[in-house]
């Protein structure tokens, strides 16, 4: 287990069209629910292209890590009108993911081939303290997490003991 890093970069957030309407659309996605907090997820294999430019045979561009973990937030607008109370529930939220998110990517680790798409949607009408919010996030991710334990090979856990 390696200690927890407390950032969450732009590469870890979904900002392509063609990734959320795979995860709305694509068919593969699940849901779980910690009220007022829904996480729509997909799993999927790592190491595909998606959608980023192929280098050419003769350039050697530097390795990119690939994210294990992507998200995004959504609050919807007929909850808040107020874009300033939409923006500070979208920043409660991505906060207790940042603080939370090692309890994913530890399990993302030892699964090593799995690579995670979440969108977090807001589904009350009332804002919560940011750490009701976090007590939330964490229900959430511990739920995920065992459900992503449920996916990783169980061939693995054999060769340990």
């Amino acid at each position: 287990m390696t200690s927890p890093t407390f950032s969450l970069p732009q590469s870890e957030r979904i900002n392509s069209k063609k990734q959320i309407d795979r995860l709305f659309r694509g068919g593969g996605s699940k849901a779980m629910t910690a009220s007022p907090l829904r996480v729509v997820y997909m799993a999927e294999e790592r190491g595909e292209n998606d959608g980023e430019p192929v280098a050419q045979p003769d350039e050697q561009p530097a390795p990119k890590k690939e994210p294990m973990a992507q998200m995004m937030v959504s609050v919807p607008k007929r909850f808040f009108k107020r874009a300033v109370k939409r923006n500070r529930i979208k920043r409660q939220v991505r906060e207790a993911y940042r603080l939370n998110k090692h309890i994913l990517t530890d399990e993302l680790d030892k699964a090593g081939h799995l690579k995670l798409s979440m969108c977090f949607i807001w589904t009350a009408d009332r804002m919560l303290d940011t750490a009701e919010v976090e007590q939330r996030m964490t229900s959430l991710l511990n739920r995920l997490r065992e459900k992503l334990y449920a996916l990783t090979p169980k061939a693995d856990a054999s060769k340990q003991m």
